[in-house]
């Protein structure tokens, strides 16, 4: 079995709907650009307020990729 090395970038992803989305909207944009996602762990969830209400819910998410440097 060869050796692997993975690379973990942090994201932050909005929507004004739910926690969830705003998850998958960070993975979803990660994705446009990163090959070979492996896992995305959600580290922090919070809210945006505007005027006492919530404006969006924003969740931090850790994305993990397959390292793909030059040998």
């Amino acid at each position: 079995m060869s050796e692997s090395v993975y690379k973990i970038i942090e994201l932050v992803g909005t929507s004004s709907e739910s926690w969830e989305k705003a998850a998958a909207a960070a993975v979803s944009r990660a994705a446009e650009s990163l090959r070979d996602i492996r896992v995305a762990e959600v580290s922090e969830l919070d809210m945006q307020m505007k005027d006492g209400k919530v404006e969006a819910f924003r969740a931090k998410v850790k994305v993990s990729f397959k390292y793909e440097g030059k040998n």
